[in-house]
């Protein structure tokens, strides 16, 4: 045990598919432990989403790098023994099914626990255990609508607008691997194992708390300061946020919009506010004919807050995110050339080549996984010819 892998020697049991419940066993693996992702033989349904690599798409990668892949039939009776097996030794079991699914097919947390009294059970769901939506099913987008988030991701043209980013599906995994290692910190001294339910409507809601709040009592969301905001240029596009009253008399000197300041109500921010949509025709008149990058090196010599707006491969590339290392150039089975990974924050950053920089292929560990339960070659080449595993 190390601070770098805390959880070496505890096994986990990663029986989700997608996003949020793997990434929650994926942080444990980048920490130490030995996480065994168990799929169907045509791999967990995040395997095909997006780009596909041979096995892998990016969905993939991110969910399960540092795990052992095992692919079996779940509805082949043989597999209910090897399960058990696996449950016995293991510290964490991980199931992402809809309510009631694990208990069909026998993995529920009250067999579970009988079979293993110290199991620390994670149920990641999409609205929750109960209620009249329990059933529903639930990706991220779905969580995005019905949380208040799109509502409040609003364009230019008023319209809600959704996000390709999988913020819900992420949060509910960091809140369930938070939970997790609570969980994990207080069975230390001999406490029984516990089941712990997330979902991805909790997630959503809480990671919103800030801005939930404030919708809750205030209504739609509306600018604070102005002029703030997403500004085009005469190539590109450039993220402005003015917010002091001196930050705006600077602002105007340095863009000569002498026009502006001479109309005092301008002079503090609720006077902006008033006229804001003036106020933002106006500038946006003049940033268009800057390029990005000169308006953008004007603005922050002068202490201005600013950004270009860049794209993913501009990210990965610039040496602000060289400098702090937030990528890791890892190869994976299936691409020719490495991903850009980013590292996990607090952690110490990948290794290309070491095995917990590696996301399995579908039932890669499979016989080895078998072999240290104590099956022998023979019996694990008749699970393979029997479709048992893949």
């Amino acid at each position: 045990m190390s601070y770098e892998r805390p959880y070496e020697g505890l096994k986990v049991v990663d029986l989700s598919q997608g996003l949020a419940g793997p990434y929650c066993g994926m942080l444990m693996a980048q920490q130490g432990a030995d996480v065994i992702k168990i799929e169907p033989q045509g791999g967990d349904w995040a395997r095909l989403i997006g780009g596909v690599f041979g096995d892998h798409t990016a969905y993939s990668i991110v969910a399960n790098t540092g795990k052992r892949a095992l692919a079996m039939n779940l509805k082949s009776e043989p597999s209910g023994e090897i399960v058990d097996k696996l449950i016995a030794q293991a510290d964490v079991f991980i199931e992402g099914y809809r309510p009631g699914v694990a208990e069909r097919l026998g993995y529920g947390y009250e067999r579970l626990r009988a079979l293993n009294p110290g199991l620390i059970y994670v149920s990641v769901s999409g609205f929750g255990q109960c209620g009249p939506m329990r059933d529903r099913p639930a990706m991220d987008p779905m969580l995005q609508a019905f949380s208040g988030f799109v509502a409040e991701n609003t364009g230019t043209d008023g319209t809600p607008h959704h996000t390709p980013v999988s913020y819900f599906d992420m949060s509910t995994g960091l809140y369930a691997q938070q939970a997790l290692a609570a969980a994990l910190y207080a069975r230390r001294d001999g406490a029984e194992g516990r089941k712990i339910e997330v979902s991805l409507l909790e997630a959503a809601a809480s990671i919103q708390a800030v801005r939930l709040l404030s919708g809750y009592r205030t209504g739609p969301r509306r600018a604070s300061t102005a002029p703030s905001g997403t500004f085009q240029t005469s190539d590109g596009h450039i993220q402005i946020n003015i917010v002091r009253d001196r930050e705006f008399k600077v602002f105007c000197d340095l863009l000569k919009l002498d026009d502006l300041w001479a109309n005092e109500k301008y002079h503090t921010i609720a006077g902006r506010l008033e006229d804001i949509d003036f106020l933002y025709d106006y500038v946006r008149r003049f940033t268009a004919s800057w390029k990005t990058a000169e308006l953008s090196d004007l603005l922050s010599k002068a202490g201005l807050q600013n950004e270009v707006v860049q794209t993913y491969r501009e990210l990965v590339h610039h040496p602000q995110a060289e400098a702090v290392g937030v990528f890791s150039w890892l190869q994976q089975a299936g691409a020719n050339d490495p991903w850009p990974v980013p590292n996990i924050p607090g952690l110490p950053a990948f290794v290309p080549g070491d095995e917990r920089a590696q996301s399995p292929t579908v039932g890669q560990h499979t016989r080895q996984i078998l072999m240290e339960l104590g099956y022998g070659n023979d019996q694990i080449d008749t699970l393979y010819a029997d479709g048992v595993v893949a």
